[in-house]
């Protein structure tokens, strides 16, 4: 049995509880989402996970300048998008243990 078996989620693998998360159970996302983790990758994750925490939903724009400060550079949204395929926003906040997005679109 898995870490992901011993906590609650929801149909589409999203944490119900996100006090249940830590980085053992990120690792476990990250692995069914098939992203191998970089320093990047925890970057992104942190920060989504803290934003929303705080009440704030960021957005892949919230998200680039974010890193930008963080990295030193400019990413591009290629980038990000080469780091988590299936959205920055949305599988940051999967791999982060937050609730799913309930926002349209990307930007």
């Amino acid at each position: 049995m898995g870490l992901l078996d011993s906590v609650e989620r929801t149909e589409n693998g999203y944490l119900v509880n996100s006090s249940d998360w830590n980085e053992e159970i990120a690792l476990e996302l990250f692995k069914e989402e098939g992203i191998e983790p970089t320093d990047k990758h925890w970057d992104v994750v942190r920060y989504v996970r803290e934003q929303t925490l705080d009440g704030n939903e960021p957005n892949e724009r919230q998200i680039l300048k974010a890193m930008q400060k963080v990295w030193g550079y400019k990413p591009t949204t290629k980038e990000m998008y080469e780091l988590f395929p299936l959205m920055p926003s949305k599988q940051g906040l999967k791999i982060g243990g937050m609730p799913q997005s309930t926002r349209k679109g990307g930007y």
